[in-house]
């Protein structure tokens, strides 16, 4: 089966006409002219019009875009979006000092939840540079369980979460 490229025209069944789109591994994105967008199978039953003879890459922008963002996650400190619980949206974090003559500080909590989640993301690229370094073994152990119980100092936060998958975790029990 020769694989059609974008541009190409066909007749379809049910749809009508239509021109391909974009191709991926396993449809034809076609703009049909009564029906609009609709993926058909790339074995499906058409008619071809007129076959364009463009070259066919059969990875579509969504497998691309995938792979992009798995690739940043892992190599960049690109955080991903970490939603704050509900019952703290449009709170406000005080702190307030002992003397009473002194003034208190008060910032937005989703101010204070985006650092916190700012230091979780920095410290898994942390982690992974770690990881991938050309450190001895037992340096890397190290380092990492330094890094563990830094997130065991910061499990205190993990009630400002909404995904528990998302929360801190330190050093588990033996």
């Amino acid at each position: 089966m020769k694989l059609l490229g974008i541009g190409s025209r066909i007749n379809h069944p049910e749809y009508g006409k239509g021109v391909v789109t974009n191709v991926d591994n396993q449809h034809y994105w076609v703009t049909f002219i009564d029906n609009g967008l609709e993926t058909i199978p790339l074995n499906g039953d058409f008619e071809t019009i007129e076959a364009s003879e463009n070259e066919v890459d059969t990875v579509s922008f969504f497998d691309i875009e995938s792979s992009l963002v798995q690739i940043l996650k892992k190599y960049s400190d690109v955080s991903e979006i970490v939603p704050i619980g509900d019952k703290w949206k449009g709170g406000t974090l005080e702190l307030k000092p002992a003397d009473e003559n002194l003034k208190s500080k008060e910032i937005k909590i989703e101010d204070f939840f985006h650092k916190i989640t700012m230091v979780r993301d920095r410290l898994r690229v942390m982690e992974q540079k770690i990881n991938s370094s050309n450190l001895e073994e037992q340096d890397k152990i190290d380092l990492q369980q330094y890094i563990t119980r830094i997130y065991g100092s910061l499990t205190t936060f993990n009630v400002l979460f909404k995904i528990k998958e998302q929360q801190f975790v330190g050093q588990k029990g033996k």
